[in-house]
């Protein structure tokens, strides 16, 4: 690997440690559940290495501890990861040069952690020829880590059967608050939030954390019709600008021509 790659992916790892120190309960936690809610140790870590994303692996084992069917627990967990969706977007642009098995690999390690800290890479910067290994650095280090914490978690949880009860939960809500708070900076982007926040306080007693899933379509259906009707209203303003200034270079037009007549006029009086 050559250097300028090297110092990418060396780079991408270092700067996504924040969120994997944030994510070591996260993962510790889905570990320690997994086996009580029915999930064999072998399930579990098949889950953790071929499904690869914490909050719809959360869902899933606690609709599994409830006896509901698999065809419920993969339309949530889809719904629940249709954000990723939106990540994507984000970052098409930035990866359309690369192979397809690049876009794969990419696309199979894109998490909620691993966007933040790409799409800061992304932003504002020229130099992203060799970006992708930093991509492959913030993966590898969120990936490794989710794959060990599950583990621990597992090991831990025949160790101490009440660790569920410690409290740790509370860091995957200060995580994803870290990965929230640095994008609320427009309009669509509070209406979002907000709007998903009320619909899941109000909804949190349907069953099946259908709750879950009708806030997470609502905050994206409003954060989304803000973003058109601003972009609409933009080019609104926009084009009522370019016909006032074509109005006035018309009237200017008018007003130049005429004084030139007038002037021939004068000039052809005997």
């Amino acid at each position: 690997m050559p250097s300028s790659q090297f110092t990418e992916f060396f780079n991408g790892a270092k700067a996504t440690i924040p969120m994997v120190i944030g994510a070591i309960p996260f993962g510790i936690i889905f570990g320690t559940l997994a086996e009580p809610s029915g999930l064999s140790v072998w399930g579990a870590m098949a889950m953790s290495l071929f499904v690869y994303a914490g909050s719809s692996q959360f869902i899933a084992v606690g609709l599994l501890a409830t006896g509901v069917g698999p065809i419920i627990i993969i339309a949530t967990t889809f719904v629940v990861n249709l954000r990723h969706l939106l990540y994507a977007t984000a970052l098409v642009d930035k990866v359309i040069h690369l192979s397809q098995g690049w876009r794969a690999l990419l696309a199979f390690g894109l998490t909620d952690e691993s966007f933040t800290v790409v799409n800061s890479r992304y932003l504002g910067r020229t130099d992203t020829v060799h970006a992708h290994w930093f991509f492959l650095g913030s993966i590898v280090a969120m990936y490794s880590n989710w794959q060990f914490c599950t583990w621990l978690g597992i090991g831990l949880g025949e160790l101490f059967p009440n660790m569920t009860n410690w409290g740790l939960d509370f860091a995957m809500s200060v995580t994803f608050l870290g990965i929230i708070i640095p994008y609320l900076r427009n309009k669509p982007m509070w209406l979002a939030v907000i709007s998903a926040a009320a619909f899941a306080m109000v909804l949190q007693h349907l069953p099946n954390q259908l709750g879950l899933v009708i806030s997470a379509l609502a905050g994206i259906a409003i954060g989304y019709a803000s973003q058109q009707i601003e972009i609409r209203l933009r080019l609104h303003k926009a084009n009522s600008n370019v016909i006032k200034a074509t109005i006035a270079g018309t009237a200017s037009t008018r007003k130049i021509d005429a004084s030139s007549m007038n002037g021939n006029r004068e000039k052809a009086k005997p």
